[in-house]
């Protein structure tokens, strides 16, 4: 009775045209976003997210929404027309997407992958829109044991599933889990990591950079290192309807990979990561020709794209239902939706409580946005083909201008940008050593509710404990406590086994023991570092608890792989490299003169300020690393500060200061 009106409401809330047009505006953005290879739906969230503050919440989610949309639709232009995947999410498809382009296929394979998107995303919202009527019932009885408890099978299955050596996958989750901890505890205010006396760690880490930081950055070094264009010929050839009819002819293949779509995306942090490996694996298994996979089989590209956009429709089941993220771009999500409007909006059984209009509505704005996102992609194919042929180097500046500036506006303060380059160093590394960044960015987010539930649930079971011991037993281990427990437990075991098969960082290649050793034990002395400072607080104090907990177990993950590495040969996947493949061997350039251009504008900037050492960085990467003439890196540098001048006026925004404008009065922007 209750949901009924909501539907209503929910209409009534997105048929309004100022919410068609942020949906509009969120899928082209999303679609621009999905075109560069590796600036998924986490880069394009965080981008967003410092203009969340205080937003209408409905058109703040009508953006977002199609943005998340999109990407999982506008990532297979890469895929397809590259052979590079868009995203984690779409690297199945470039088995046979790419050998179809090189056929002169590419318009069939992109067509059957638009078609095998929209029904994906169509499936999601419809399944999304049954589950609440029959979860939120159930949901509303979630305590703060029951939130626990999920919250730990979230963590439990990203760290398993988080790439082929599964200790890697928790201990990456335990990292961002400490980094998360970084600063005031919740509990008692004790501080972790900081010091007074360096205000900026007081308050933590801000989502934004570390969203950034993880993911956009090191995808962005790794283009440039190769300094050319993303894709060498921009014809994509006809067939758009022989595309549509493959799709057509596969019908139940699309059925059957979009429920696989969304039962992965169903459970939390696994997201794309995982399931079009699956879907593809389902694929090849259900054909009984087999021969053409890897050579250009069109389903080898239905499969896949039909879960894709399905796992969005199940990731909002965890996220919207009990605020944990069921993949990277989630984590993000949950926490935009705190900055709008007024901070009303709280994702888990609060939203379906008490804004149960609105939680339909981002389910019917999932439905919109996959429709118009596939329309587009459709519609801009052509020049989206062409604008992949443009040298890489032309528009990484300008990539990295933005990301700076989003990440600027998280604190206000010089800092961020050296967070963001630290972090972005970390996500670097990371992703050469074959660690799971998506499971770093989930134990980030979730480190907080997981202390505060744990807390919570301490607390309150030691009062039931003390009025009788069976009370307090029934507090803890409820029937869906015990549920979620077996399912934890269960999950856990068929994880182990198949986490051989996940690749966290795509197929790396073994090399020498001495770097990946390395980059551990920097790994295990941070976070025996973490452990000592934890131990330092009073033991009073509650704030000590978490921390040390999750430092003990990742020094235990830590201890087994130094073993491993220690007795292994340098062929096991343990010491995978990304270094040693040979992509990185035909790399122009070397990591640390990349790296080098962007140490150089934060030194700039803080010895100039942000804009005087923007406009030095552009020029002179436009004139010496992309080789242009003077004029063009001058208009190039001008173009770019009028652009981010423009959206700081319009955000009522300053950009970071230097030791210039200690010393001197200079007019906005330059102070």
């Amino acid at each position: 009775m209750e949901a009924l009106p909501a539907f209503g409401e929910a209409w009534a809330l997105i048929l309004q045209p100022v919410v068609l047009g942020y949906l509009v505006l969120g899928v082209l953005m999303g679609l621009c976003i999905g075109v560069f290879p590796g600036l998924g739906g986490i880069a394009g969230l965080s981008l967003l997210l410092p203009f969340m503050f205080g937003m209408d919440p409905i058109l703040g989610l009508a953006l977002m929404i199609g943005m998340v949309a999109v990407v999982p639709t506008s990532d297979t232009f890469a895929s397809v027309l590259m052979g590079i995947p868009g995203s984690s999410a779409s690297q199945a498809t470039v088995l046979d997407g790419f050998p179809m382009a090189q056929k002169g296929k590419a318009a069939r394979a992109l067509s059957a992958a638009f078609a095998s998107s929209l029904f994906g995303g169509l499936v999601g919202a419809s399944f999304l829109t049954v589950f609440i009527l029959v979860a939120r019932p159930i949901v509303l009885e979630f305590r703060t044991p029951e939130l626990l408890m999920i919250t730990i099978f979230g963590l439990s299955m990203v760290g398993i599933l988080a790439g082929r050596v599964a200790i890697k996958g928790i201990v990456a989750a335990g990292l961002g889990m400490l980094i998360g901890t970084i600063g005031e505890g919740a509990s008692s205010g004790d501080l972790r990591m900081s010091s007074y006396d360096f205000p900026y760690l007081v308050d933590g880490l801000k989502l934004v950079i570390v969203g950034l930081g993880i993911f956009a950055i090191p995808e962005i070094i790794t283009l440039l290192r190769n300094d050319r264009a993303i894709s060498q010929e921009a014809q994509i050839g006809g067939g758009w309807i022989a595309g549509i009819k493959d799709w057509f002819a596969n019908i139940w293949l699309s059925v059957r990979c979009s429920i696989i779509g969304v039962i992965v995306g169903v459970i939390p942090g696994l997201g794309g990561s995982v399931v079009d490996w699956i879907a593809y694996g389902h694929t090849v298994q259900t054909s009984k020709d087999k021969s053409n996979f890897g050579k250009g089989d069109v389903r080898g590209v239905i499969g896949p794209e039909s879960s894709n956009n399905a796992k969005e429709g199940g990731g909002l089941v965890p996220t919207l239902l009990f605020g944990i993220p069921g993949s990277g771009s989630m984590a993000i999500f949950i926490g935009a939706i705190a900055l709008l409007g007024s901070g009303q909006i709280e994702v888990g059984p609060a939203m379906l409580k008490n804004n149960l209009d609105i939680t339909y509505a981002i389910v019917w704005l999932l439905a919109l946005a996959n429709v118009v996102g596939t329309v587009l992609c459709i519609a801009a194919s052509g020049g989206i083909a062409k604008l992949t042929t443009i040298r890489f180097v032309l528009l990484a500046p300008f990539l990295f201008m933005i990301i700076s500036f989003a990440a600027f506006q998280s604190g206000q303060n010089l800092m961020d940008l050296v967070a963001l380059f630290a972090i972005g160093f970390l996500g670097i590394l990371m992703r050469r050593f074959d660690w799971s960044r998506p499971a770093f960015l989930i134990g980030f987010v979730l480190s907080n509710p997981a202390e505060t539930y744990a807390n919570q649930a301490i607390q309150i079971a030691q009062s039931r404990f003390r009025k009788g011991f069976f009370e307090g037993i029934d507090y803890i281990f409820s029937p869906i406590v015990l549920v979620l427990l077996a399912i934890t437990l269960v999950s856990v075991v068929l994880g182990l086994r198949q986490a051989k098969h996940i690749l966290a960082e795509g197929d790396s290649k073994s090399g020498s023991k001495r770097a990946p050793m390395m980059f551990l034990l920097c790994i295990t002395a941070f976070i025996g570092y973490a452990l000592f400072d934890a131990g330092s607080i009073p033991d009073y104090s509650r704030d000590r608890v978490f921390p040390m907990f999750v430092a003990s177990v990742c020094l235990v993950g830590c201890t087994v792989m130094i073993a491993r590495m220690i007795l292994a040969p340098e062929t096991d996947t343990i010491f995978a490299d990304s270094e040693r493949s040979a992509e990185a061997g035909q790399a122009r350039y070397s990591l640390w003169s990349t790296l080098a251009w962007f140490a150089a504008l934060l030194v700039a900037t803080s010895l100039f300020g942000f804009i005087i050492a923007l406009a030095l960085f552009l020029f002179s990467f436009m004139r010496i690393r992309a080789n242009m003439s003077t004029v063009f890196a001058a208009i190039y540098a001008l173009a770019g500060i009028a652009f981010i001048c423009t959206m700081a006026w319009a955000l009522n925004r300053d950009f970071p200061p230097g030791l210039l404008q200690a010393y001197s009065n200079l007019p906005w922007p330059f102070t």
